[in-house]
């Protein structure tokens, strides 16, 4: 049992002998947490103290968090813990787990062997590789499947907010060279080609993966067999892979037609001849110019359909959590 002694010579108050020596039975866990302090009445006998004097000490330590008081009960060493930080936040308010999630993985390093200084030089930097990853976003693609480059460009503009850059897979070292951070956005297709570029100097690839495609897919398979569908594009390389995968589910069922934007040579033979149009977003409204252009000489106008984007929603997603857009 931990004895308390009062010098009544002493220029100390006693008061503050008693807070003191209660302080280190604390904190050196003579008292542990959940332990029950003596009553007034017997730290009285105890010390020779007022039991008024002995309450005032009581009220000292309730205000420094130590202890706490239960109604009925008597006086407790309080169980410490990191439930929060010393000062509210609107982010802690907007993300009440956020707190716990950062008590977590500070646990984690430190049980790892690292100090906290250590640990807070590795959150530190992966924040700032973060924040410098986000400051330069690069799409990249060969310079013969600009258009899917060009698409996804103006598909991550859309949906992230901020500028994104569109450079050639053949002028990537170059500007990774000259500016050497930053975050390289490419389809899964030219992935491997663009990380040989890019993570010798430190800059992350992220490939996106595609829409699936699955109601064009459908819309494919319903049409009747001798139909003629026609496909536009801003890019080449997505309207080869559409041609053989529309091969792959009819075979010679279907007549295929394919225009890519801006060669409205091809782009009149589609309107004139498919009974179905599938378009990128890009290009759906030179579509519809070309086909009110010849309306008046063809049967039947086509049907049209305007596809959605071309990225998929999971990419887009995963890209925004990774750049810390939300």
């Amino acid at each position: 049992m931990v004895q308390f002694h009062i010098q009544p010579d002493s220029e100390i108050p006693a008061s503050t002998q008693l807070f003191n020596q209660i302080m280190f039975a604390i904190a050196s866990r003579q008292f542990p947490p959940g332990h029950r302090l003596p009553s007034t009445r017997a730290l009285a006998m105890q010390t020779g103290l007022h039991r008024n004097t002995i309450s005032k000490v009581y009220r000292q330590l309730e205000e420094t968090g130590l202890v706490a008081a239960q109604a009925g009960s008597g006086i407790y060493v309080r169980a410490q813990s990191h439930s929060g930080p010393p000062i509210k936040s609107p982010i802690l308010e907007q993300y009440p787990q956020a707190y716990k999630v950062v008590q977590q993985s500070l646990n984690e390093l430190l049980n790892q062997g690292c100090s906290l200084n250590q640990a807070r030089e590795l959150f530190l930097a992966e924040i700032d590789w973060r924040l410098r990853s986000m400051a330069q976003v690069l799409v990249t693609v060969p310079t013969d499947d600009i258009g899917v480059g060009k698409l996804m460009v103006s598909e991550l503009e859309q949906s992230l907010g901020i500028p994104v850059q569109l450079v050639l897979m053949e002028e990537l070292s170059q500007i990774l060279n000259q500016t050497p951070f930053g975050t390289v956005v490419t389809h899964r297709w030219y992935v491997r080609e663009a990380e040989a570029i890019a993570t010798p100097l430190g800059v992350r690839v992220i490939p996106i993966d595609i829409y699936d495609y699955a109601q064009e897919i459908q819309m494919i398979k319903g049409l009747p067999k001798n139909s003629c569908v026609g496909m536009v594009s801003i890019s080449a390389g997505l309207l080869r892979v559409a041609e053989v995968i529309t091969h792959s589910l009819r075979g010679d069922e279907l007549r295929v037609m394919t225009a890519q934007l801006g060669d409205s040579y091809k782009l009149n033979a589609v309107v004139r001849n498919a009974q179905l149009i599938i378009s990128d977003q890009a290009s759906f409204s030179a579509v519809e110019t070309a086909v009110r252009a010849v309306r008046d000489e063809i049967i039947r106008p086509p049907r049209l359909f305007c596809g959605q984007n071309y990225i998929g929603t999971q990419s887009i997603h995963w890209l925004k959590r990774e750049l810390g857009l939300g």
